[in-house]
């Protein structure tokens, strides 16, 4: 129990990037009133991919309802000789004062638009920065990885299998959880079930099979401790001279005893297509028609698109190491930028320069909306300054130089607003949804989206437009740091 109690338990407020603590401390010295105003979004879509799932935003909740620095911290902090006592009082007696605007946790989002946009006392703020990009930023990268593993699965279950090859407890277990927010079934994790709510999945190793005189007498030990859910693992030795052969006498030994199913093989190596359709045909002929065929070897979705393209037969699928590592783009882009200060009553708009368009930041005070048309379907994202209204027919501009036709005018299009506020003064004042329910709510808002923009290769850029206003904050500045 004292093991459990601790990982429960356990407090984050130090995981910061030092450079946070030494501005947090000058700026108490130098602006002790002034207020911050940062956005966190990411830059690019991992794997070329049209769209990111945001996820993670019950992980910030959960940080920042915990934000306390304990007196060991503060003891710790004193030992560096760097800041002063002041400082250190602050962090003793620390209350959290912010007001945090997000997206739904599961929203279907798009590059450089604001996930997350954070108001408060400027070293509040900065404080918040390492924590939010990383849980935001892992969580959100495996949610997307999911999406697109299950979507090339066609309907069929993916079961998140990654723990053993998860870079450490933390990103086995919040990944499993945003792997089902995802699309996948459940996970292999049974920490992340029963801490989420999530649906536990999967019967035996090879271990079992080795453990016996034989793999008939491992198959036998597991019907008779398992009858009404036998899922056989056959490629222990051989999967179509014995596995599957020893898999449908348990089988018939079952249906002797009354017992139907389910029943069901896993292959979890060898050439699965060629294995998947022999397989097939043995329970066919042996009248096991519903049982259920699951592979489970170093698969992503372009290895599913390949068996499923030449005609494998799998009814299911268990994804590891590549979904939970999101191995072959493992990086989200996220970054934390501040974007505005409040002096005085006045706001000022801040922006980042860079030589490149990407990294330029977009000033000013923002919500993000989303438009839909008369069938419900998504038109684009659109980019307010919090402080305006806009009209039908206004002129908006396209984000993304590269498009073609840079300007539009806003149709009789519903605006829906994208952020929801989070904290109030430091208060909770939103109740997050179960993990279950934000799938179903990013499954939902996923179907919304034009087809075009979901494709895995080679997707349609979807429109994020600026507000004229916010369009012209940008360029304005941009000139009054340029020239």
């Amino acid at each position: 129990m004292g093991w459990r109690k601790k990982m429960e338990t356990r407090n984050l407020t130090l995981l910061l990037d030092f450079y946070e603590l030494t501005m947090a401390n000058g700026f108490l010295q130098e602006s002790p009133g002034k207020i911050g105003y940062f956005d966190l979004y990411f830059r690019k879509v991992p794997d070329q991919g049209g769209v990111v799932v945001y996820t993670g935003l019950a992980q910030v909740i959960k940080y920042l309802d915990n934000l306390n620095f304990t007196d060991s911290d503060i003891e710790y902090l004193r030992s560096l000789d760097t800041f002063d006592d002041k400082f250190l009082d602050y962090l003793k007696n620390f209350e959290f004062k912010c007001d945090v605007w997000s997206m739904k946790e599961g929203t279907p989002a798009f590059p450089n638009e604001p996930l997350i946009t954070v108001r408060g006392p400027i070293l509040q703020v900065q404080l918040l920065e390492t924590m939010l990009l990383n849980i935001v930023n892992h969580e959100s990268l495996i949610a997307t990885k999911a999406r697109r593993v299950c979507m090339i699965a066609h309907g069929r279950p993916v079961m998140e299998f990654g723990s053993r090859r998860a870079q450490g407890a933390d990103a086995a277990t919040y990944g499993a959880r945003a792997a089902v927010i995802g699309g996948c079934l459940g996970t292999a994790n049974v920490l992340s079930a029963k801490q989420f709510g999530l649906k536990p999945l999967g019967t035996m190793a090879h271990s079992w099979v080795q453990s016996f005189e034989s793999e008939q007498d491992a198959f036998a030990a597991w019907m008779r401790v398992y009858p009404h859910n036998c899922l056989l693992l056959v490629d222990t030795y051989d999967v179509l001279k014995s596995g599957v052969p020893h898999a449908i006498e348990i089988f018939k030994q079952l249906q002797a005893q009354g017992i139907n199913g389910p029943f069901g093989i896993r292959i979890d190596s060898g050439d699965i297509t060629y294995l998947t359709k022999q397989a097939r045909k043995m329970l066919d002929q042996a009248g096991f028609t519903n049982a259920k065929i699951t592979i489970s070897n170093a698969l992503d979705e372009d290895v599913i698109q390949n068996v499923l393209e030449e005609g494998a037969q799998i009814d299911s699928f268990g994804v590891g190491e590549k979904l939970i590592t999101a191995a072959s783009d493992p990086v989200l882009s996220g970054v934390y930028k501040l974007v505005a200060v409040q002096e005085d009553g006045q706001l000022i708009p801040k922006i980042k320069l860079s030589n490149t368009v990407e990294k330029t930041t977009i000033p000013g005070f923002k919500h993000p909306y989303r438009m839909y048309d008369e069938d419900g379907k998504a038109r684009g994202d659109l980019l307010l300054l919090a402080s305006e209204k806009i009209r039908q027919n206004s002129k908006i501009y396209n984000s993304d130089p590269n498009k073609t036709i840079q300007t539009r005018r806003l149709k009789k299009w519903q605006l829906k607003p994208l952020h929801q506020q989070i904290y109030a003064a430091g208060k909770l004042v939103y109740q997050q949804p179960a993990t279950l329910a934000v799938k179903d709510y990013s499954q939902e808002k996923i179907s919304e989206l034009p087809e075009a923009c979901l494709r895995l290769k080679n997707p349609d850029i979807y429109d994020v437009f600026w507000s004229k206003q916010v369009r012209q904050l940008r360029t304005k500045m941009i000139d009054e740091f340029t020239n």
